[in-house]
C-alpha cells in the first residue's frame, strides 16, 4: 500500500514520470500527496423507483452502452516524434515578438510547446479529479432516483477521463503540471458547498461546458493522433453530461424563490469569471522565469485564445438562459463581458439524440477523426431541431 502524506497547501511543482533507468518503486515506497476538503454535505434517501425523466433515463443507458476501456480501446502504441512539437503548424503565436521566447532555440521552442500541453492536459486532468469528487457526491445528495442514477454512471465516466488523462501526460509527455489555482478555487467551493443544485451548477453548467471547448479546441491544433482518440471518446461521455445537467436543472430552478434563484444566478457569473482565467498556463511562464503578467497579456490577446473564449461562452450563455440563470440582475454583467449575444444559441437541452447514439470508433492509430476547422466547434443555429 502506497505512503499518503496530507499537506495543507496544493503543491506547485512538476512531477515528472521516473526515468528509465531509476529502479522500480515497490507499492509500499510510493508516496500518495492528499489534501483534505470538508464539507457539509447532506444526502437524501429516495423511495421512489419509478422513472420519473425519460430524458435522463434514456442518457443513462446510453451512459452504459457507450462505455469504453482507456487501455485496450485507444491504440496507444502509435508513434510519436517527442522531438516534433505537439502542436499543428500555422497557428496563431501569439508570443512572437516577445523577448523571452524570441531567445528559445528552435530545440527550445519545440519544448515550449510540450510545456504547453503538459499545462494544458494538466488542467484537463485535475478539472476531471473535480468532476469525479462532485459526481460521487451527487450519488448521495441527489434528491431523485433518476439522478442518482446518472450521477454513478457519470461518476464511472469521471473516473476513466482521469486514468487516460494521467496515462497520456505521464507516458508521451512525462511531466505534469499542478492545477491552476482558479480551477481549484472553484472546485473547493462546488465540493466545500452544502447545496447539492449547487454542485449541478458548477459541474454540469460551467466546468463541463467549458471542458468541452477546451476539448474540442485541441482536437483541432494537436498533431498526435492518440490525444485526438482520447479527446474524442472524452467529449462523447462530457456531452451526455452537459445535457443532463441542462435537462435536470431546467425543471429544478422553476422551484426556487426569487432570493434562491438570484443567489444561484450570481455565483454561476461568478463561476464563469473565474474560469476565464483557468486558461491561462502562467504556471508555464514560471517555469522559464520570463514575466508572467506580460505572459498572460500577450496569451489573452491571441486569436485562437479569443476563438476558444467564443466556443467557451457559446456553450455557457444558451445553457444558462435555459435553465433560468440569465436573470434580470445578473444581465447586464454578462453584458459586460459581451458575451449575450450567444444567448439564443441552441442549447444542451436540445439534445441530438442520434450523435449521442452513434457506436464507438474503432481506432486503429493513426485513423483518428480529425476536425477540419473551427467552425465545426460551433453550436447549432436556433432553427435546428433538437
Amino acid at each position: 500500500m502506497a505512503n499518503v502524506r496530507f499537506v495543507e497547501r496544493t503543491p506547485r511543482e512538476l512531477k515528472y514520470r521516473p526515468s528509465d533507468d531509476e529502479p522500480k518503486l515497490a507499492p509500499s515506497d510510493v508516496e500518495t500527496i492528499a489534501q483534505i476538503f470538508r464539507t457539509p454535505l447532506t444526502g437524501a434517501y429516495t423511495w421512489s423507483y419509478e422513472e420519473a425523466d425519460r430524458r435522463i433515463r434514456k442518457l443513462y443507458r446510453l451512459g452504459k452502452e457507450r462505455n469504453w476501456n482507456a487501455e485496450t480501446d485507444i491504440a496507444w502504441s502509435t508513434p510519436f516524434d517527442r522531438k516534433a512539437s505537439p502542436i499543428n503548424d500555422g497557428l496563431d503565436n501569439p508570443f512572437e515578438g516577445w523577448d523571452s521566447y524570441e531567445k528559445l532555440s528552435e530545440e527550445e521552442d519545440i519544448e515550449f510547446a510540450w510545456h504547453q500541453q503538459s499545462w494544458l492536459l494538466s488542467q484537463f486532468l485535475h478539472g476531471e479529479q473535480g468532476a469525479l469528487l462532485v459526481a460521487s457526491q451527487l450519488v448521495s445528495c441527489a434528491p431523485t432516483y433518476d439522478a442518482k442514477l446518472y450521477a454513478a454512471s457519470q461518476t464511472f465516466d469521471e473516473a476513466r477521463h482521469v486514468e487516460v488523462f494521467n496515462k497520456y501526460i505521464m507516458e508521451r509527455i512525462g511531466f505534469m503540471y499542478p492545477i491552476n489555482h482558479n480551477l481549484k478555487l472553484l472546485l473547493d467551493k462546488v465540493l466545500t458547498d452544502e447545496r447539492w443544485d449547487l454542485k449541478f451548477i458548477g459541474m454540469q453548467l460551467i466546468i463541463e461546458s467549458l471542458a468541452l471547448a477546451a476539448f474540442n479546441t485541441q482536437k483541432l491544433i494537436s498533431r498526435d493522433p492518440v490525444m485526438s482518440e482520447v479527446l474524442e471518446l472524452v467529449t462523447r461521455d462530457e456531452s451526455r453530461h452537459v445535457a443532463f445537467g441542462v435537462t435536470y436543472m431546467e425543471e429544478f430552478i422553476k422551484t426556487l424563490s426569487e432570493s434562491e434563484r438570484e443567489d444561484r444566478a450570481q455565483f454561476a457569473y461568478e463561476a464563469c469569471c473565474i474560469m476565464r482565467e483557468r486558461i491561462v498556463g502562467t504556471d508555464v511562464f514560471a517555469h522559464y522565469g520570463w514575466d508572467i503578467e506580460e505572459g498572460r497579456r500577450r496569451l489573452l490577446a491571441g486569436g485562437m485564445m479569443e476563438e476558444f473564449r467564443n466556443l467557451l461562452f457559446m456553450r455557457i450563455i444558451p445553457n444558462l438562459k435555459k435553465v433560468g440563470l440569465i436573470t434580470d440582475r445578473v444581465r447586464p454583467l454578462y453584458e459586460a463581458l459581451g458575451v449575450l449575444k450567444y444567448e439564443n444559441l441552441v442549447d444542451d437541452g436540445q439534445i441530438d439524440w442520434a450523435k449521442l447514439e452513434e457506436p464507438l470508433p474503432e481506432y486503429g492509430g493513426d485513423q483518428a477523426p480529425k476536425l477540419s476547422g473551427i467552425k465545426e466547434l460551433a453550436p447549432r443555429p436556433r432553427s435546428a431541431t433538437g
